[in-house]
């Protein structure tokens, strides 16, 4: 009788991630996982007591890639324009990942739009912090109307329904972002929504 084949638990986490880049996160179940190792089911609940437990390290490795182009970005001269460039670029070539983290339903193992927007804004912050003279507080504001936009293109891009260039899309980061932060910085309190909306607009429909 030939020897069972065994196989590490990250290494049914990276077939299961496979399945998920070619196919989708709802691929990913006993039968494709097996297929993908050549193996029965039998190693897969060896390591995991459910497929729901699977699924939680896949979006964890996935978060993992996700993490390491925002990285990337932040090493960029212009950090805010690096870190846009690199979420739209992630979206572009990891669309069924990006769908995963972004445009899946929360579940009781976390996940979401809302939660990926926190991770982000924690690897951002400090960078924004400094360069921007921001405190955290602002420096999360800022970044979520940013996210916001880059959001929308992403978005646009994984559904193939985005037709700006990627000049385009910064110049139209680049605006927001020069917008917002003299914004903040002209207009004391806009972050915390402690401002006098009615007589700012007054002035500036006046001039």
């Amino acid at each position: 009788m030939p020897p069972s084949v065994k196989f590490t638990r990250d290494e049914i986490i990276d077939a299961a991630l496979a399945i998920t880049r070619k196919k989708g996160a709802d691929a990913v179940t006993a039968r494709e996982v097996a297929k993908e190792l050549g193996v029965s089911t039998r190693p897969i609940f060896t390591h995991y007591e459910s497929m729901e437990e699977l699924r939680r390290d896949v979006r964890e490795r996935a978060k993992g890639c996700y993490r390491a182009y925002i990285e990337h970005g932040l090493d960029e001269p212009i950090p805010f324009l690096g870190v846009g460039q690199s979420y739209i670029r992630f979206a572009r070539e990891e669309p069924q990942l990006y769908r995963l983290i972004f445009l899946t339903k929360p579940s009781a193992g976390g996940g979401g739009a809302m939660e990926a927007l926190g991770l982000s804004q924690d690897l951002a912050r400090a960078s924004i912090m400094r360069i921007y003279h921001m405190s955290a507080f602002e420096a999360d504001c800022y970044f979520r109307d940013l996210w916001l936009v880059v959001f929308s293109f992403a978005t646009m891009i994984v559904a193939d329904e985005c037709t700006l260039t990627d000049e385009q899309m910064s110049a139209v980061l680049t605006e927001v972002s020069l917008a917002v932060c003299k914004a903040y910085k002209e207009i004391p309190g806009l972050p915390e929504g402690a401002y006098d909306r009615d007589a700012i607009f007054s002035q500036l429909v006046g001039e």
